[in-house]
């Protein structure tokens, strides 16, 4: 992969050394992190590997702040989705709804026994978890921002409710009121798409 070469002549020293620690626990999670860029970008490559570059970069000028051996993955999607929202570029591709409005929604949801009762069974990660391919992607590129990097880190990166928490900074609630939300978008979208490919019958049948 092009840009490890690239983080990795950008972050050793004249020298020829790095930081302690640096190449063992962050490189690793690399191509996690380039998932996730890819994902927050709506699937332009060039505009990950340029977001991956710039997350190493400034993982490594900050590696003194790092706890060693902590979770050095969430980390670094920190760091990720931190650097993705300041970027210039993403003033143009801000969802017209705003988050506030979004978060007061699902937490709405998230204290209706309804939600107290699917969170539990999870159908909708069942349906998730039957398939994945280009059309999947295609539909979480298409969920506002709030939904889609809440879904990603659960279903796709597999991290659980507090990992995510830790990297979307909002209470854990709140994650699990948006991968809900979330899912149940993507249900809705892919619907017709899993009954023509067989994954799911029609609906009303058992």
């Amino acid at each position: 992969m092009r840009i490890l070469e690239r983080v990795r002549e950008q972050t050793a020293p004249p020298e020829g050394g790095v930081k302690p620690g640096f190449s063992d626990e962050a490189l690793p999670h690399m191509d996690a992190v380039y998932r996730f860029a890819l994902r927050l970008g709506q699937g332009r490559e060039s505009d990950a590997h340029d977001l991956v570059q710039e997350t190493f970069l400034r993982a490594y000028r900050s590696w003194d702040t790092y706890k060693r051996g902590t979770e050095c993955r969430s980390w670094l999607f920190t760091i990720c989705r931190n650097q993705f929202l300041k970027s210039a570029s993403r003033l143009s591709r801000t969802q017209e709804i705003p988050t506030s409005q979004i978060d007061a929604d699902v937490e709405s949801l998230a204290a209706s026994a309804v939600f107290s009762a699917v969170q539990h069974a999870d159908p909708e990660k069942e349906f998730f978890d039957s398939f994945v391919d280009e059309e999947v992607m295609a539909a979480i590129d298409r969920l506002p921002d709030t939904f889609r990097e809440a879904v990603v880190l659960s279903d796709l990166e597999g991290m659980g409710y507090p990992q995510v928490s830790e990297v979307l900074g909002v209470p854990v609630g709140t994650v699990k009121s948006r991968i809900f939300r979330g899912r149940r978008i993507l249900q809705e979208a892919l619907y017709e798409y899993a009954l023509e490919m067989g994954y799911v019958g029609p609906r009303g049948q058992a």
